[in-house]
């Protein structure tokens, strides 16, 4: 059970300033419940990767953000995380900073047999359509189809 859009969106709006000043950058915000417990991930990134350190230095810093304007009325846990080398693609900045870059990109329903492919990232449209080069041809998806985007894990 995922928490609401615009909940994720107020607390993105309200933590990024802060994160940004810190030298990093907001890859994602899930607010989430999962069994009893709601939880608040807030993915974090920086050029050369985001240490355990990191993490517990923007928790502290977010934390009292969070205290001060007290956004969410129930209780929950606060997750500060990295997005791991298989991060997901969401904004239109993502794709820029990835082109050209090895892509999975799992569909809501099959595509010429298959729900998942793997490929080159090509392009990004101004419409969210993404455009992945696989071994056999150039494929463009339209965003109303994908329904998750991630760098693709290539040993």
């Amino acid at each position: 059970m995922s928490g609401s859009v615009s909940t994720e969106k107020k607390l993105d709006a309200m933590l990024r300033p802060k994160v940004e000043e810190m030298g990093y950058e907001i890859v994602d915000v899930e607010f989430v419940k999962e069994g009893p417990n709601w939880y608040l991930r807030v993915f974090v990134d920086k050029e050369g990767g985001v240490s355990i350190d990191d993490c517990e230095l923007i928790s502290r810093e977010l934390e009292k953000i969070l205290d001060e304007n007290d956004p969410i009325e129930q209780a929950y846990f606060l997750e500060i995380s990295s997005p791991g080398i298989d991060r997901p693609l969401k904004k239109k900045e993502d794709f820029i900073k990835f082109n050209g870059e090895m892509i999975d990109v799992k569909l809501y329903r099959p595509f010429e047999g298959s729900k998942e492919y793997t490929g080159k990232l090509t392009a990004y449209g101004d419409d969210g359509s993404v455009t992945v080069e696989t071994d056999k041809k150039e494929i463009t998806f339209a965003k109303k189809d994908i329904a998750s985007v991630r760098l693709a894990v290539v040993f």
